[in-house]
């Protein structure tokens, strides 16, 4: 490989959420941190070059979006995913989550009911709740090794809903939602008139044979009546940059949430984010992307192989995009609270705890493998060595 993906970076002491934020959430620091969803790997070479030759202009004054950004998201959506779309229906925003709230401020109303479909990204309740709308759930279904929409119900929760929130792929199960999937959804939705909102973060890190579908790519349905967040930054470990983009094909629909933007002045851009988003979609960070993919699916391997041979209560639903494991403990026979402290006090690793994301991961945890292959495999044998002490 070109990238050093087994190198150790030091992340103490640099304000890291996922390391530093272990003394914070769990009041302790002997914790291993495998939680927070960006990588361990070093951020790529060429987003820290286009970041510096920025800065060599020499003054951070207010700033237009750069010429170019946005033929470079059209350019990298037709190459990564083969959707053509028009460059007028991509604009910046903040982030997928604050986009996602965003989004329902302006589409909706206090008390409107939005549907979700739980286990899922624990956001998703908050942005729901937090903001007075009535929450509604559509729980996957679960069938060992991967999830499916459960349709039957689905049909009757989103009657009356104003939005629905699609997680695509979704997390923390790692689905990659297959086409027609995702056009029954939008003709159910469609249907009852109920917006798509589409977090799409995790579009570009979908591993072979299988490949990411954008919600609105699927029918005209799915493209007149939602809106997509799609962003390079958790692909190419830039969080810190906070940025993301929409896609709306439908003008009526993007012309109200840009006006909504515009009347509480958010639609400046990072400039430090423009540019390392440009550097990102070129060839150079196509190969840095499918490279790191390679390294992650090898870390798996080594997960489902290990898991298997010596914990096999312990099964890993292998995810078909991204680098968030969700392991099914439910074979140890424990509660949530005992299965937690079997992961932080017995192996001192901190992983998510599977509830956060809905009552329906009980007896599940998440796990981070975007590290180098030493620290996996150091926090598999910590785990086997409490496994064999219960």
């Amino acid at each position: 490989m070109k990238y050093n993906f087994d190198e150790i970076v030091e992340r103490r002491g640099t304000g890291s959420v996922k390391v530093d934020g272990v003394k914070t959430f769990w009041n302790r620091d002997d914790l291993m941190p495998l939680w927070v969803a960006d990588m361990d790997f070093r951020t790529p070479s060429f987003i820290a070059e286009a970041i510096s030759a920025r800065n060599q202009k020499g003054v951070l004054g207010y700033t237009f979006t750069p010429e170019g950004w946005g033929e470079s998201v059209v350019a990298w959506l037709k190459n990564r995913h083969g959707w053509t779309v028009d460059k007028q229906w991509v604009n910046n925003i903040s982030g997928v989550v604050p986009g996602m709230a965003l989004a329902l401020l302006c589409y909706t109303k206090p008390g409107d009911a939005v549907l979700i479909q739980p286990p899922v990204y624990h956001p998703f309740f908050e942005i729901v709740e937090h903001n007075g709308r009535e929450l509604r759930q559509n729980p996957l279904l679960f069938d060992g090794e991967n999830f499916r929409m459960d349709f039957n119900d689905f049909e009757e929760k989103v009657k009356g809903c104003k939005a629905f929130l699609l997680c695509n792929p979704h997390n923390p199960g790692g689905r990659v939602w297959k086409k027609e999937e995702l056009a029954q959804v939008a003709e159910i939705c469609a249907r009852h008139q109920v917006l798509v909102i589409s977090d799409e973060i995790h579009a570009d890190m979908f591993h072979a044979p299988y490949r990411h579908t954008p919600y609105a790519s699927v029918s005209e349905l799915a493209a007149e009546n939602s809106v997509t967040f799609m962003s390079a930054t958790k692909s190419f470990n830039m969080p810190a940059l906070a940025m993301a983009y929409t896609v709306i094909p439908n003008e009526k629909l993007r012309s109200q949430l840009l006006a909504f933007l515009e009347a509480l002045h958010l639609r400046f851009g990072n400039i430090y984010a423009f540019e390392a988003m440009m550097a990102a979609y070129t060839e150079e960070g196509r190969d840095w992307l499918d490279q790191m993919l390679a390294y992650v699916q090898g870390t798996m391997d080594y997960v489902q192989q290990f898991l298997s041979a010596e914990i096999p209560a312990i099964k890993m639903v292998r995810p078909q995009a991204s680098f968030l494991v969700w392991l099914d403990c439910r074979e140890l026979g424990l509660s949530q609270t005992e299965l937690r402290s079997l992961f932080e006090d017995g192996a001192h690793l901190a992983l998510n705890n599977g509830t956060m994301f809905g009552k329906e991961g009980t007896g599940f945890m998440r796990l981070n493998v975007a590290s180098p292959r030493s620290v996996i495999a150091e926090a598999m044998h910590r785990l086997k060595v409490a496994v064999d002490d219960i």
